[in-house]
Formats: structure tokens, sequence, C-alpha cells
């Protein structure tokens, strides 16, 4: 059973969400746009809180009903079928509600830039970097985001050495923000004639996108330059100095976007793409000065880690964090990666659900 400091937390949510069910039907606040879509906003986010809790307590009162029918000769058979299907979700009950009170991550709505690079392994990491690219790409489609190509760099073969793409939609950056990180292939390359399997790897970086709000960049501190695009393109995409290549002096980081054939459009991606790199780098100075232990976690620290294998001859995705495997790569690489998702992320919580019970009363306060 829910211990009661958890059960006090869980009413304490289930009393905030009545309050701001009861301002909803309040005329002052309906009136007002801006706080109505606020109190909305919050309220929705508690309702999955509240609708779990509220099934938990009926699934507990439902346990102790047919526990006391057992006492009646008449009604022990049927109780006891009773408890055979109800008392296997208690567990998985109680396990969701704890996670539902893991705080949430501030950047779980924002929209993200994605940056899919070739790593070692020559043409044939750079084809798996274009399959990579496009298992993303698929996977948004099926989620109904909406995609943006910022920058490519083809590579030979078909395939690229690097892109970036802003990916935007309802709670991009907390499904695609676990997968940061090395990604291991390993199969018998198109251009290998002895049939060896060759081990390649490609790196993805997922960064939230900022927002003003967010951090504030100094105009004086950017310097521009523009050049015609290169690569494939459509009528004057190759022939105008369209593309735009920004470099943020204090840091030395360069952007570049050629995709579009307005200049001012590159400009303003490549901007998007410049906040969301400085905003990266300021999120993980605070993270490595609040607590070395979270660089573990993929997309607070060191990329270089190994991440994901695609196995190809064994037909096998393996996640080496959560030690999570599933079969049936071609439907992987079509963008079917929710189960991968959806293992890393509850993953996720139920460790930063054990660190949180681990910490001292106060500690957060004192961070």
């Amino acid at each position: 059973m829910l211990s009661p400091d958890v059960l006090r937390k869980l009413e304490t949510i289930e009393q905030r969400f009545e309050e701001l069910t009861a301002l909803l039907s309040d005329p002052a606040v309906a009136s007002n746009g801006d706080r109505f879509r606020k109190v909305s906003k919050e309220r929705a986010a508690l309702e999955a809180t509240v609708n779990a809790l509220r099934a938990y307590r009926k699934l507990a009162q439902d346990l102790a009903d047919n526990e006391a029918l057992l006492a009646d000769p008449e009604l022990r058979e049927m109780a006891k079928e009773e408890l055979a299907q109800l008392r296997p979700q208690l567990e998985p009950a109680e396990e969701q509600l704890k996670l539902y009170l893991v705080p949430k991550d501030p950047n779980d709505e924002k929209d993200v830039i994605v940056e899919v690079r070739a790593g070692a392994g020559g043409d044939e990491a750079g084809l798996f970097a274009a399959e990579v690219l496009r298992m993303y790409l698929r996977y948004a489609e099926r989620r109904g985001w909406k995609v943006e190509l910022a920058d490519t760099s083809p590579g030979a073969l078909g395939g690229i050495k690097e892109a970036v793409v802003n990916i935007a939609g309802d709670s991009v950056y907390s499904s695609l923000k676990y997968e940061s990180g090395v990604h291991r292939v390993q199969r018998v390359p198109a251009t290998e004639a002895q049939g060896r399997i060759h081990t390649s790897t490609v790196t993805v970086a997922v960064m939230p996108e900022a927002e003003d709000i967010d951090i504030q960049v100094n105009p004086a501190d950017i310097e521009m330059d523009v050049f015609r695009s290169t690569g494939s393109g459509g009528q004057s995409v190759n022939t105008t100095d369209s593309a735009v290549r920004l470099t943020h002096k204090p840091t030395g980081l360069v952007v570049k976007c050629q995709q579009e054939k307005s200049q001012l459009k590159n400009r303003n991606m490549a901007m998007r793409m410049l906040r969301a790199k400085l905003y990266e780098i300021e999120q993980e100075k605070q993270r490595s000065a609040r607590d070395a232990a979270r660089k573990s976690q993929v997309g607070t620290g060191d990329r270089s880690e190994k991440i994901r294998t695609y196995n190809f001859p064994q037909d096998r995705l393996t996640d080496h964090r959560v030690n999570y495997t599933r079969h049936n790569l071609p439907a992987v690489m079509d963008g079917d990666v929710e189960d991968v998702i959806q293992a890393c992320r509850t993953f996720y919580a139920a460790q930063a659900l054990r660190e949180a019970s681990r910490a001292e009363p106060g500690a957060e306060k004192r961070a």
C-alpha cells in the first residue's frame, strides 16, 4: 500500500485540482482570457494524476470489500475470483501514482532541435546517419509533429555527414530527450564485398528550443556570414547568397542554415539553433553545479557513451542504459520506436523518484 506521506502529497494535488475546477466556473476567471488559459493549463496538468488516484481508491475499496466477503460461505468463491483479478492491479497502480509525483522537467513541453551526425565508420556511418534521421522524421510524422530541416551536409552513396532539424509539437522534448548519445550499428555494409560485419556509429543530440525568456543573446556578440547554398537545391537556392552562418564570438559556437531561398528565413532559423545551443550550455552548467552525479543521464552530460545498438544480423535493438531489447529493425527504422522511448522515460522517471525519496528533508531548498 502507498505510504501515508505519498497519499498526503497526492491528496494535496487533488485538492488543488478541485480548486482549479471551481475557478473555471468563476465569472471573474472566465472573463479574463489569460487567467482562464493559465488555470485550464494547470488543471489539465493535474488531471491524469487525480484520475489515477481516484481509480486507485476504488481499487483499494473493491479489494477491501471482497476480502470482507471471504467470511461469507455463500459469497466466498465469488470473492476469491474477484480478488484474483484485482490484486495484480494494485502494485502497478501504486507505482504509477509514485511516478506522477516525480517533479516535471520544465523543458518537457518545448520544441526541439535534433542534430544527427555520422561518427566512426566512414561511408557506412553516413548511410546509417541518414537512416537514423529518417527514423526520427517518420516517428515525428506518426506523432503529428511539424518538422523543419534546417541544415544538411550530404555524404557519399546517399548518406549524410550531418543534419539539423527542428521538431515542433505536443511534448516533443519529453519524448525525445533520452535519444541523445551514440547510436551504434552492426551490419554488413553495402560497400562490403567479403560479407563481413562492420560496426559504425552515429551521434544524436536533442536540445530544447530556447525562448526569449530563457536566454538573452547580445546582437553585438553575433558575427554573420552569407554564402551560397551547397548540395542539391531548386531554382535560386544555389544561385544566391541566401545561406547564413552565425558565429557567437564569446563561445565560438558556429551554426549555419541553408535550406531556405530567403536569407532572412535562414538567419531566423540559425538564430533559433544558436539560442538552443547556448541554452543547453547554460543548463549543463546549472546541472553540474547542482549535482555532478546527474551527468550520467543522457542529454545532460558526455555524449560519447554508447546508448543503443542496432544489430541487423540478429534483427535486434538494445538500449544499454535501460536494458531494453526489441526485434523487427525494419519497423524501428520506419519510426516504430514508441516502445523504446517509453521504456527510457519510465526508467528515468523511476530513477528520479528513487533519488527524490532518498533525499534529505529540506535538501531541495538547500541546493
